[in-house]
């Protein structure tokens, strides 16, 4: 190794801690509602209170947990409020990140991209959504950083794992992968070719078609994890 190279710190317990809790509330492992206990939680990731403590209060920042006095921290529920704001700044970001980015895929980020569609048709395992949602959101992601705008690109990261958590449900219900990686590659062809407006309207339809899946999952009569105005 290049004494030139740099060396990533690990990362710390309270990002570890973090990372496994973001990751079961965006999953629904940890279902919107229920309540997270600081002790068994530290028993369960095998860490201590205090970085589960100090993650938790990082969590209830981004909006995804929320504490409760004498009864702990609760996960946030999904409300249709929460749905349509989510996905209402979707639709006003992501379609102008797309206009932006068209023209601006090289090779190298075409091959990113292809990968990244790649990546969501591979998930075979039993948490196969899950894999998706994960690539679902490194396209989108990489499409906004595309845009040459850092700050867009911030924005919607915290969007798109809002919306992950939103999509998780909605997916249990109606699987729609397979139309989104079919519209994943049209968006891309539109982005190579340099059409900004047919990109930006792609991404304003796959906004859409997401919001209405979600909404029409979370308000069914049988649904799973009904959801409050």
């Amino acid at each position: 190794m290049s004494l030139l190279t740099p060396i990533e710190a690990p990362p710390s317990l309270t990002e570890q801690a973090l990372a496994a809790l973001r990751r079961d509330i965006l999953s629904t492992r940890l279902a919107p509602g229920e309540t997270i206990s600081e002790a068994a939680t530290a028993q369960r990731l095998d860490l201590g209170k205090a970085p589960i403590r100090a993650a938790l209060a990082r969590l209830a920042e981004e909006g995804l947990v929320t504490a409760l006095p004498r009864r702990g921290w609760v996960v946030s529920l999904v409300t249709i409020r929460d749905i349509h704001e989510v996905f209402d700044l979707r639709g006003l970001l992501e379609p102008e990140a797309a206009r932006r980015a068209a023209g601006r895929v090289d090779a190298a980020m075409l091959a990113r991209l292809d990968a990244v569609c790649a990546e969501g048709y591979d998930c075979a395992d039993e948490d196969s959504v899950l894999c998706f949602l994960a690539a679902n959101k490194a396209f989108h992601l990489a499409i906004a950083e595309l845009s040459g705008n850092a700050r867009l690109a911030r924005q919607l990261d915290r969007l798109l794992d809002e919306s992950t958590r939103m999509l998780v449900l909605g997916l249990r219900r109606r699987d729609r992968t397979g139309e989104m990686a079919h519209e994943h590659h049209a968006l891309v062809e539109a982005l190579a070719l340099g059409q900004a407006e047919h990109a930006a309207a792609l991404m304003r339809e796959q906004v859409a078609a997401s919001r209405a899946m979600v909404l029409a999952a979370l308000t069914a009569p049988d649904a799973m994890t009904p959801v409050t105005a």
